[in-house]
């Protein structure tokens, strides 16, 4: 009896310290928190942190809220979620009681982004507007290559929408919106003129000239300076199109000291990938 119990607890301590390195090292693989940008990845031009930096140290003696900005060169496999909760978490990001921290994630190879909201801020900056800043300042930059100016743009958004201005941000997007309708309106009429001309022009180079045009041979008609051929299928027999004619046709064509309050998150925020 006594060995058997020795052995289960030379197991159950085994199992402990497992699991404790298991999780020393996945703690490990997180940045230390050295200002209010940590631009691991490199993603940031010097004097855009530098403006950066100020922009969000100004903030924070302003309104007491933290807003921190990371990016590192990977995940090493783990979902942007989870990690960028575990960064909040691990960096205490917003003052305790008060949860009034944001981080702003960026993935560089994973080429994904996170908008983590501390507990106090989420009724504020929700999930709707961290989703909009992100697609409509951030991805766009990020795919034009310019990474310095769609973090600070993002910045400004947050900042923005902290400050009870959240109404701009929702009329841009709507804006927004409006103009990509207004695109996808302008193709699908460009669409149907190109079709409906290639449709009603090749009936038309079918018909019309053996109507309208002069018959100088067996099957051949001249009208509008061009010469028609028919075979006995009522087609031509020339041009790049079905009904096509000899004259041509169309074709579809960091600060030192810095840290965090203390604060907490619990998943609020949103998630993208550019």
């Amino acid at each position: 009896m006594p060995g058997r119990l020795t052995a289960a607890t030379f197991g159950a301590l085994s199992f402990c310290l497992v699991l404790f390195a298991a999780l020393a090292a996945s703690a490990q693989d997180l940045p230390a928190l050295t200002g209010r940008v940590v631009d691991r990845a490199g993603l940031i031009e010097p004097a855009a942190e530098a403006a950066l930096v100020q922009k969000l140290e100004a903030f924070e003696h302003k309104s007491s809220d933290q807003i921190v900005v990371a990016t590192v060169p990977s995940l090493g496999g783990e979902a942007i979620e989870p990690y960028a909760n575990r960064l909040f978490r691990a960096w205490g990001l917003g003052q305790a009681g008060e949860d009034n921290g944001i981080l702003l994630l960026v993935a560089r190879d994973d080429r994904k982004m996170r908008i983590e909201v501390g507990y106090g801020l989420e009724g504020t900056l929700t999930d709707l507007h961290s989703r909009l800043i992100i697609e409509n300042t951030m991805v766009p930059a990020f795919r034009a290559g310019d990474f310095s100016g769609g973090i600070s743009n993002a910045v400004d958004d947050i900042i923005m929408v902290l400050e009870g201005n959240a109404a701009e941000l929702e009329a841009r997007a709507k804006r927004n919106e409006r103009s990509g309708g207004g695109e996808d309106t302008v193709f699908a009429a460009l669409f149907l003129i190109v079709w409906a001309t290639l449709f009603f022009g090749g009936f038309a180079m079918a018909i019309l000239p053996r109507i309208y045009g002069r018959r100088i041979g067996p099957g051949r008609y001249e009208w509008l300076g061009m010469t028609f051929n028919y075979n006995s299928s009522g087609r031509s027999s020339r041009g790049g199109w079905s009904g096509g004619s000899s004259g041509g046709g169309w074709s579809g064509g960091s600060s030192g000291g810095f840290s965090g309050g203390g604060g907490s998150s619990g998943g609020g925020g949103s998630s993208g990938s550019w």
